[in-house]
């Protein structure tokens, strides 16, 4: 079982299991899984999203079990599953064991919580679910949307341009950093979007827009999506972010939809009780608690 992780440091309030099988769980009951991705070889500005995954692990106990802001406790069943193990420099190789991961982890009736790691691994996560009839929400400050970067097909400046070939519908918010080829491409496939700016304008046409989705919904977390303020430890960070407020409850209007995936990308952390860190792990922290 999970033939590639290795466990380092589990994230808060995780539970310990041995058969994730025969816990008295029916299908009604949500499960969480988190999995680290150590992974940053197509990084092509700020290093170090390979530290990522320990870094918002470490974040994560700095909350308590109570979110004040939802007035209840975080009582679902949260399994760590560890780092994934990745190549160094092999893209297609630590996609691959990904996949493998995130298909086992499903198998088990258990929803994935990624932690990267750069944010080319969320295309082997998304590889592994079921992309017809979903919706990906992507929150960065970035499209992703190039065919190639830099002779690469498969980048963290192009993910979600791969992820767009499986087929699922995707919503872009934060967005304000782009190529010209990107913006001529969204609007040809008719991706929605949402910039920093029209958040800040038009938020009751975004969240009438969430509150109208239906059926399975995979969200797709740059943290660069905040303000440099907020999160300067990222790989490409952009001025004219959003605040973490936002960001709160962006996950919160995630309450009662069908979300089969999470992950949180570009953390590039270093250091204990960094910021970025910290409103890293509160994203994970605060999609937890909805359930």
């Amino acid at each position: 079982m999970l033939f590639y992780t290795e466990s380092p440091l589990k994230f808060a309030f995780s539970r310990e299991a041995t058969d994730f099988t025969e816990q008295g769980f029916t299908d009604k009951d949500h499960r969480f899984g988190v999995v680290g991705v150590p992974f940053d070889s197509t990084t092509t500005y700020k290093p170090c999203a390979r530290f990522g995954p320990r870094s918002v692990r470490e974040a994560s106990y700095n909350f308590e079990r109570y979110n004040f802001v939802l007035g209840k406790n975080l009582d679902a069943p949260v399994y760590d599953f560890g780092d994934v193990e990745v190549a160094h420099g092999n893209f297609k190789k630590t996609c691959k064991h990904v996949e493998s991961t995130i298909s086992e982890i499903t198998d088990m009736g258990i929803t994935p919580v990624t932690i990267g790691g750069e944010h080319s691994i969320s295309y082997g996560v998304l590889k592994a679910l079921e992309t017809e009839d979903l919706t990906v929400i992507h929150l960065d400050a970035h499209m992703d949307l190039r065919n190639a970067y830099m002779g690469e097909k498969y980048s963290h400046a192009t993910v979600m341009r791969r992820i767009s070939d499986l087929g699922p519908e995707i919503i872009q918010i934060g967005i304000r950093s782009a190529s010209q080829e990107e913006a001529a491409f969204a609007e040809e496939t008719g991706i929605e979007q949402y910039t920093s700016y029209d958040l800040a304008k038009r938020w009751d046409d975004f969240e009438r827009t969430l509150r109208s989705l239906e059926g399975s919904v995979y969200v797709t977390v740059d943290l660069d999506v905040l303000d440099p303020a907020y999160a300067p430890s990222v790989g490409t960070p952009a001025p004219c972010g959003l605040k973490p407020q936002e960001l709160e409850k962006i996950i919160f209007s995630l309450k009662n939809k069908e979300v089969v995936g999470l992950d949180l990308v570009e953390v590039s952390s270093t250091q204990i009780g960094d910021v970025t860190s910290v409103n890293g792990a509160k994203v994970i922290y605060d999609f937890l608690c909805l359930y």
